[in-house]
């Protein structure tokens, strides 16, 4: 990855071949908006916008034959870059990142043919093992918001990843320390627990654009395991064990929590004051 950074980042003509041919390739295509990510944070928006029209091309030919998600995905990591450029904030793109699901969610619905097939192998495992008797309408509509979550999962991921090639080529190990900050504060996490009691009644926001909600909160709490880590100086075990966990849904819930409290107890601060 760092060998494609340098050749991505070595002049516009490199930058234009890289997005142009990894955009071209199915699965390879997500890499391309985190070339324009790279550029329009190292570079700012007038070189990131040349960059972005010819990473256009291709994403937009997938577009063009059904597949409209990475072409969402390069609108939203380029936006989300130019965001976590001029504010230096993570907390900040994170919400924004909410964005990115909400789009992929209404495409999903307004071109409900994309779900289908996926649907009709669902419709065969409902009819042979349904022991709560889900309702395929409800199980659709469950899904749309989930995929729209993992799509906004991805884009935070792999504007992570644009910014820590910019930090390998520029500044070495400052994507570690900046990861290590990346905190919902109070405000935000006010604001997250507003908005997450307002979707538990229905009011304003469905009810399961929770799972929107939840990521930002879900981001700053790895963060945090991170920091707790790296403070204590413990073994990188520690990592992979919190990681095995993280797929069980009562770690995911716990580490939310633990966010939400971080919020206003600032446990890194704490941790390093008594270090």
């Amino acid at each position: 990855m760092r060998g494609l950074a340098e050749y991505v980042m070595t002049g516009r003509r490199q930058a234009i071949i890289a997005v142009l041919l990894l955009g071209l390739l199915p699965l390879l295509n997500l890499l391309n908006p985190v070339m324009v990510g790279l550029v329009a944070l190292r570079k700012g928006w007038q070189e990131g916008v040349v960059i972005f029209a010819w990473a256009l091309l291709p994403l937009g030919a997938w577009a063009m034959i059904g597949d409209v998600v990475p072409l969402i995905m390069l609108v939203g990591i380029s936006a989300l870059a130019l965001l976590l450029r001029e504010t230096e904030s993570w907390e900040f793109t994170l919400l924004a990142a909410i964005v990115i699901g909400v789009c992929v969610e209404i495409y999903l619905r307004v071109q409900p043919a994309v779900l289908d097939v996926l649907m009709a192998q669902v419709e065969i495992y409902l009819q042979n093992n349904n022991p709560q008797d889900l309702q395929i309408e409800d199980v659709r509509n469950a899904m749309v918001t989930v995929i729209g979550a993992v799509y906004m999962f991805l884009s935070i991921v792999l504007l992570m990843l644009a910014r820590w090639m910019q930090a390998a080529l520029y500044n070495p190990g400052g994507f570690k320390q900046e990861f290590h900050k990346l905190r919902v504060e109070q405000n935000a996490g006010l604001i997250l627990i507003a908005a997450m009691l307002l979707a538990s009644f229905g009011v304003l926001i469905p009810e399961a654009w929770v799972l929107y909600l939840v990521v930002p909160l879900l981001f700053s709490g790895i963060a945090l395991v991170h920091a707790v880590v790296a403070i204590k100086n413990l073994s990188r075990m520690w990592l992979v064990t919190f990681y095995v966990l993280l797929m069980l849904p009562i770690t995911v819930q716990m580490l939310v929590l633990f966010a939400l409290i971080d919020s206003w107890y600032d446990f890194r601060s704490r941790l390093q004051g008594s270090a």
